[in-house]
């Protein structure tokens, strides 16, 4: 496959996504002029508005929205079979208002985390964009903490109510 194509293991899809031909020359070069930015966003019901960060020392502007300089580090899902992907986000907790909204949304339950990745020269144009659910979100004096994946729907009842030994013992 080519370097525009992006493999969604887990639902067995195979998406092309339309990369330009300055990323990809980035990508493919040893010594680039510049390295794509990694924007974080992450969205919850209790947050008026999205926190916003971007994985440099200089803030950004994108599609009208700034995003702060804020370190944060992602290790990607591992690829092991008959496992749900889940990736680590780790924050570096520098203000209080990642703090706070922590503490009010109940550890962030109902959060999500959009990833996005541009180049700084072109910040209006995403070069790819993945939206995860945020789950076991832990924060300590440094960092603020959480998997990211999806909801193993496969794992869900179909029904509301279905008859086994837990559910009408009387039957069986």
């Amino acid at each position: 496959m080519g370097d525009s194509w992006f493999e969604y293991r887990d639902l067995g899809l195979i998406v092309p996504i339309p990369y330009s031909a300055a990323y990809k020359s980035t990508l493919a070069a040893t010594s680039a002029p510049e390295a794509p930015l990694m924007l974080l966003e992450i969205d919850h019901p209790a947050l008026s508005q999205p926190v916003r960060v971007v994985n440099d020392n200089l803030d950004i502007v994108s599609n009208g929205h700034t995003f702060l300089a804020c370190g944060f580090r992602l290790v990607l899902p591992s690829d092991f079979e008959n496992q749900l992907p889940k990736a680590e986000l780790a924050v570096d907790n520098v203000g209080r208002e990642l703090m706070q909204w922590v503490e009010t949304s109940s550890g962030g339950q109902g959060a999500t985390a959009r990833m996005m990745q541009i180049m700084r020269s072109r910040p209006d144009l995403i070069e790819l964009d993945v939206t995860f659910e945020m789950t076991n979100v832990k924060a300590n004096a440094h960092e603020v903490s959480a998997e990211l994946g999806y909801e193993n729907l496969f794992s869900k009842p179909v029904v509301n109510l279905r008859y086994d030994p837990f559910t009408t013992p009387g039957v069986f």
